[in-house]
């Protein structure tokens, strides 16, 4: 459990998400001043991508978005993590979560699991603070809160940041990630972030989620509504999407993982895009 602010890991105000990176691209958000690169999906216990991105930079560190834990064994992942922390110590965080009970086939009583899987990782040494929970509802924020340096919260909004810093406390890290495009075109913007919120229509705790946040049925059955798209997917010119993202920090948020709705190759250029607005300080 974390004890104080000043134990909060510190990744900066805003990060990139993404499904991944190469060091290159790394070298250069870091460049731009992004203090963290989120990888998203469920990767492998091994986790053997982190290092090339920690050796081609300098400050910048690593958090995953997260590691699955009915895909990735407690022991393995906690063996990936000391061998990682031994080698660039404080630059990698370690996000774990219970993915989908409509992926996977094991997925019972997510709570109890989650709770074990951390025990896990205090029986494997992985410090708690070096590690986040993905978390939506009260409960696993709670949880977050409690056994971890916090939450990654994903697919959400500022109303919701609100919710968590209330319920976690002022000692929690919270990241909740917030999905961009940089498009002043609204419905070209809607229909890049359907595409992207898709398969999230399908997971019912998305959905819940959604719910508990004010959305109706209707709003969250896929396509979802133009105001569920709004809320979730920030558009406009950079300034107006740099002001959604810091309405998460004025919330109660400690950092923001942006995740840029665009081709990997211009990936780099739409962060730099949004570098100025987001007022970072660029080397």
């Amino acid at each position: 459990m974390t004890d104080s602010a000043s134990s909060k890991p510190d990744l900066g105000r805003f990060g990139s998400f993404g499904r991944g990176v190469t060091p290159r691209q790394a070298k250069e958000i870091e460049s731009l001043g992004y203090g963290a690169v989120w990888v998203g999906g469920s990767p492998a216990a091994e986790l053997a991508w982190v290092e090339p991105i920690l050796e081609a930079t300098t400050t910048l560190q690593v958090a995953t978005g997260i590691v699955n834990i009915w895909t990735a064994p407690a022991k393995a992942v906690a063996e990936s993590f000391h061998r990682i922390d031994k080698a660039y110590p404080g630059r990698f965080l370690l996000g774990i979560g219970v993915g989908h009970p409509e992926a996977h086939t094991e997925y019972q009583k997510p709570y109890n699991a989650l709770r074990e899987y951390l025990d896990r990782l205090d029986d494997y040494g992985v410090p708690a603070n070096r590690r986040v929970v993905a978390a939506l509802g009260p409960q696993v924020l709670k949880l977050a809160a409690r056994r971890s340096a916090g939450a990654h919260p994903y697919l959400t909004t500022p109303e919701h940041t609100a919710q968590a810093r209330e319920l976690m406390g002022p000692a929690a890290f919270l990241a909740p990630e917030h999905k961009v495009v940089l498009t002043t075109d609204a419905e070209k913007a809607r229909a890049v972030g359907r595409k992207a919120l898709d398969v999230y229509f399908n997971l019912a705790n998305y959905r819940n989620n959604w719910k508990r946040l004010g959305f109706t049925e209707d709003e969250v059955t896929r396509p979802g509504s133009d105001r569920l798209v709004d809320a979730l997917v920030a558009y406009g010119t950079a300034d107006q999407i740099a002001a959604r993202l810091k309405q998460h920090l004025d919330a109660g948020a400690d950092h923001v993982p942006v995740q840029v709705l665009t081709r990997d190759e211009n990936l780099v250029s739409a962060l730099a895009e949004l570098a100025g607005p987001l007022a970072l300080t660029q080397s």
